[in-house]
């Protein structure tokens, strides 16, 4: 069965999601809507009325800046229209808060958080659930900024909707950024660059550490690095140490199956991240040749897809972004002001 979504802008996220949808046998994107019209690989629309009127789509994706994320998915819930939206569904906690009020019950807003699903993400967190190193009581993650970084903390832990004591501070330092969203970028002086470190303290449900550098995410001279601690281990990058028995410990890599290396005919690929005899994660998209991020995409539409025709469970409903997004709102609060901040129940917390 095919499942149609349109989408809302067309910029580098949604021309990534569509490119990523063209691969996908049961997805059919049937139109975007762009404010001033263009040459585009799908129809376009001037308005989501339009949209709806001629193409009627099973679910609208959302990819436009934050600011106008809320009044977007208000006017598909309005419709009863499934929406995907963008990261981070609303700008600051307000709007967040307002949302949530808005169209929480509705049940209808997932949220595009794809970092989760991200190859050697996805492998961690089987490892983890696995019991490989007990029970997590810590995370670090530096990699990515603030909700992003938080979604890999708070599922890593399992710490769901618990409170958090956010502590952080920034420091600045010079750093060369030769990489950026659209390659090379040529430059030869460093420049500023500003570095966040916070500490999150869920109580019971265990600790985080946030550490990001502007322009981290894309820069290749900065490492990206993850450390989960457990109760009978711990998992640093792609190794693991653990027990092997009464008197036993060792360290055990994950290893990422990359077809295509020296005789190996079959092209280019990624296969599987393996701990030992136990596969961790397999590639569902096998023979596609993606990176990592277009692997990632692909199994958020296929899921939301299959959340809209009632085959499978909600990806990553709006309850979840939202608490990403208030954490990764007191990081950056508790770094401007110089005090912590704890977050405290909201709507959305109460929801389930």
């Amino acid at each position: 069965m095919t499942t149609s979504f349109a989408l809302v802008g067309f910029g580098f996220r949604a021309a990534t999601l569509h490119r990523v949808s063209t691969a996908l046998d049961d997805l059919d994107c049937v139109g975007a809507v762009v404010r001033s019209p263009r040459a585009l690989p799908v129809p376009s629309y001037p308005s989501l009325s339009a949209l709806f009127d001629r193409a009627r789509p099973d679910f609208v994706v959302t990819a436009v800046p934050p600011a106008e994320n809320p009044a977007l998915i208000r006017a598909c819930v309005a419709r009863g229209m499934p929406v995907l939206a963008e990261t981070p569904p609303a700008p600051d906690l307000d709007a967040l808060r307002a949302l949530w009020a808005d169209a929480g019950d509705s049940g209808l807003v997932q949220v595009a958080e794809q970092y989760p699903l991200m190859p050697s993400h996805a492998a961690r967190a089987a490892a983890v659930r696995a019991g490989l190193i007990g029970t997590p009581t810590q995370v670090q993650v530096s990699s990515t900024q603030l909700y992003h970084a938080v979604a890999l903390i708070r599922g890593l832990l399992g710490a769901g909707h618990a409170p958090a004591v956010v502590r952080a501070s920034r420091t600045e330092a010079p750093l060369l950024h030769p990489l950026d969203r659209g390659g090379w970028t040529g430059e030869t002086t460093p420049r500023t660059a500003v570095t966040t470190i916070a500490t999150l303290d869920f109580g019971a449900a265990g600790s985080g550490l946030y550490d990001f550098t502007t322009g981290q995410t894309r820069n290749q001279l900065r490492f990206r690095r993850l450390l989960v601690r457990g109760t009978h281990g711990e998992l640093r990058d792609d190794e693991i140490t653990h027990l092997t028995g009464p008197r036993g410990i060792a360290r055990t890599p994950l290893i990422r199956r990359q077809t295509g290396h020296d005789l190996d005919l079959n092209g280019y690929d990624t296969s599987a991240i393996t701990f030992g005899a136990e596969v961790l994660w397999s590639n569902p998209d096998e023979g596609r040749r993606w990176n990592d991020d277009e692997i990632a995409t692909a199994a958020l539409l296929s899921s939301t897809a299959a959340w809209v025709r009632g085959d499978g469970p909600p990806p990553y409903p709006l309850a979840e972004a939202a608490q990403d997004h208030l954490i990764g709102l007191a990081i950056e609060e508790s770094a401007t002001r110089d005090r912590p901040v704890m977050t405290t129940a909201e709507a959305w917390s109460r929801s389930g």
